[in-house]
């Protein structure tokens, strides 16, 4: 930085010459130095360095001036909403304090991988460890996010180990946040508890890495109660609800109720188009309450939230009914009290809203029911239905990553809203096990469900016989043998982990992460995918890939073709094994390079020579054939 301004020409005035006068920078004006200090290009080491010059220069850059606020602003700028405009506030101590836990929370991610890492992808690996080192950082919980959110933020193609295990554990920090305000929801007595704020936390819990918040959720449903609101007025202008504010007002009068729900089901299902989804009734969107307004389909219970909300802002007061197999409302039409199946209208979000009789839900389901399944139920019992169906659907799912994720996550929820149910603790202790993860509070679960039930003694010895073995194993772990391709069993091995390949007959996209010289999979497996169909049978090298669909897989070398054209791959779990995307493959991190230490170099000789032939114009490439039966590694080839 220059300390001097020299000028062009001296000055002169009658042919006299006159000395220019010599302009330090420290000269200028304070609000000028700071104006140069904040410009974009200095970082907080320049302004360091700088105020390092002179007393002057240091003064200017004193801990509460513009020039390290706006340090700290440009570094975290999500973190001035929690500071009053013009606060006066020490930056420099702010900056230095965050900076220093900043890079206590990049080392613990950073060393994850070492601790955590396994070749087969381990579902739902639980970082409680390294989860509990950030917490004890002390620092505020919205600092600790924005540092995991500035990771993930950085270079889209770097540091890939480092943004998938920041992302697990933004994922752990937001949903534990989630559940302490779900358990202050449950708190509430039961006429302050709104059925919407429940669905957004059971949203929240489940998609803690989307933006959902109650106030956006809100706004939205106010939108379509306008429009409601509208088309109630070319009904009855002179309508009640379009006089006071939202939930204000509750009618009394059937007629001025009924004009409501006409104008709620024009508005609804005609004008906005929403409808129950038949054709993806198990997909887990279909659950939550911001991709119902999003996507305008839902399943029963999403709809008969936002139905039964937005005639409550407009006067109509509905009631849930847990109706098996197909939520219901309920609208009375008598006068406060009864509660004769015969006095009320049930209506069917899910079917645009028609009213039906008691005896026309029957038809619904295709069989009776007795009157206690026509009743009103509680927020708290909406909520155990909505979960309960994502508890399902995470059990009718395919043993993937996505389906135990779901499958925890319901459990979870499940049982902090009912916490001692003890077929579902028997689940999730089951779950926990079967994935391998969490056993100290495997054993914790087993220990309430003997105290809750103690017939339950032969399921929880079993289990907890099991999960003590598997403690003992992780203290004495065994390393994986390095696989060398030099190695003489080794030599068919025509691929290395990092290629981006194709498949030969699915011609679905993949990376290698793995390899063995034979299939290793049970003969029940190998009959099942008819692999002894192949040319090679099983007696050839077999790859661990990750699909560009998101599921592993385990194909056999003669399926097998390196990409044309290389692309990256969005699977899920790619930053567990590699570091960074190099436009023609993948850079495998530490941790998998030190189980094929011989793998980097054949990649970059492979890609070198494949990518140089084509870029020559040298048209196909004949590769060494390669195969698989695709699948996933579980049930795949």
């Amino acid at each position: 930085m220059a300390t001097s301004v020299a000028r062009a020409e001296q000055p002169s005035l009658n042919g006299i010459l006159y000395e220019p006068q010599t302009k330090k920078l420290t000269d200028l004006p304070t609000e000028l130095l700071e104006h140069i200090l904040c410009f974009p290009v200095l970082k907080h080491v320049d302004v360091c360095n700088v105020s390092c010059c002179c007393k002057r220069l240091h003064d200017v850059c004193h801990g509460r001036g513009k020039v390290w606020e706006h340090q700290y602003k440009i570094r975290w700028p999500r973190l001035q909403r929690f500071y009053r405009l013009n606060e006066s506030c020490d930056w420099l101590r702010e900056y230095t304090t965050r900076h220093r836990v900043g890079i206590q929370i990049r080392r613990t991610v950073e060393s994850i991988s070492k601790r955590f890492f396994t070749e087969v992808p381990c579902v739902g690996q639980v970082l409680g460890d390294s989860f509990a080192e950030i917490e004890s950082l002390g620092m505020p919980e919205h600092f600790c996010e924005d540092e995991l959110l500035f990771i993930l933020h950085s270079d889209k193609r770097k540091s890939l180990t480092l943004k998938y295990y920041a992302k697990k554990i933004l994922y752990f920090l937001r949903q534990q946040n989630i559940l302490r305000s779900l358990k202050t929801f449950l708190e509430q007595p039961a006429e302050h508890q709104s059925a919407l704020e429940g669905a957004v936390l059971v949203d929240q819990y489940c998609n803690p890495l989307a933006d959902v918040t109650l106030e956006s959720i809100s706004e939205q449903v106010d939108d379509v109660a306008e429009k409601v609101q509208k088309m109630l007025r070319i009904k009855n202008p002179s309508h009640p609800s379009l006089r006071a504010a939202g939930g204000d007002c509750v009618l009394e009068d059937f007629e001025l109720q009924r004009q409501v729900l006409w104008a709620l089901n024009a508005v609804l299902y005609e004008q906005l188009q929403y409808k129950g989804n038949e054709g993806d009734y198990y997909n887990p969107l279909n659950s939550y309450i911001h991709q119902v307004l999003l996507r305008k389909t839902g399943i029963p219970i999403s709809l008969s939230v936002l139905y039964m909300t937005l005639a409550r802002k407009l006067g109509v007061q509905l009631e849930p009914v847990n109706f098996p197999n197909h939520f219901l409302l309920r609208w009375c039409q008598k006068p406060r009290g009864s509660e004769d199946i015969v006095d009320f209208v049930y209506i069917d979000a899910f079917g645009k809203g028609k009213q039906l009789t008691a005896k026309e839900c029957e038809y619904l389901i295709g069989h009776q029911v007795t009157a206690d399944y026509y009743s009103a139920i509680s927020t708290t019992e909406v909520l155990l239905r909505m979960v309960g169906n994502l508890l399902n659907i995470g059990k009718r799912g395919e043993g993937n990553e996505k389906s135990y994720q779901l499958l925890r996550d319901s459990l979870d929820l499940y049982l902090t809203i009912n916490p001692d149910n003890v077929q579902y603790l028997l689940l999730q202790a089951r779950l926990y096990f079967h994935l391998g993860i969490w056993p100290e509070k495997v054993l914790d679960i087993l220990q309430h469900i003997q105290a809750l039930d103690p017939s339950q003694h032969g399921a929880v010895g079993y289990l907890v016989q099991h999960t003590l073995e598997h403690i003992q194993h992780k203290k004495h772990p065994v390393t994986p043998e390095a696989k060398r391709r030099s190695a003489p069993e080794h030599l068919e091995v025509h691929y290395s982990v990092g290629l981006i390949m194709k498949h030969k007959r699915s011609g679905y996209n993949c990376v290698i992460y793995g390899w063995d010289p034979k299939c290793t999979m049970s003969q029940e497996w190998i009959t099942t995918m008819r692999v002894n169909q192949l040319s090679s049978g099983s007696n050839q090298p077999f790859y661990n890939v990750l699909v560009q669909d998101g599921t592993c897989r385990y194909a056999a070398q003669e399926n097998l073709e390196p990409h044309s054209a290389p692309l990256e791959i969005g699977h899920p779990e790619v930053g567990r094994y590699f570091s960074e995307f190099a436009e023609t493959h993948y850079v495998a991190n530490e941790e998998l390079q030190t189980r094929y230490p011989e793998d980097i170099g054949e990649t970059l000789g492979t890609v070198r020579e494949l990518y140089h032939r084509i870029s020559s114009g040298s048209g196909s490439r004949e590769e060494p054939s390669a195969t698989d039966q695709t699948s996933r590694q579980s049930k795949s080839m």
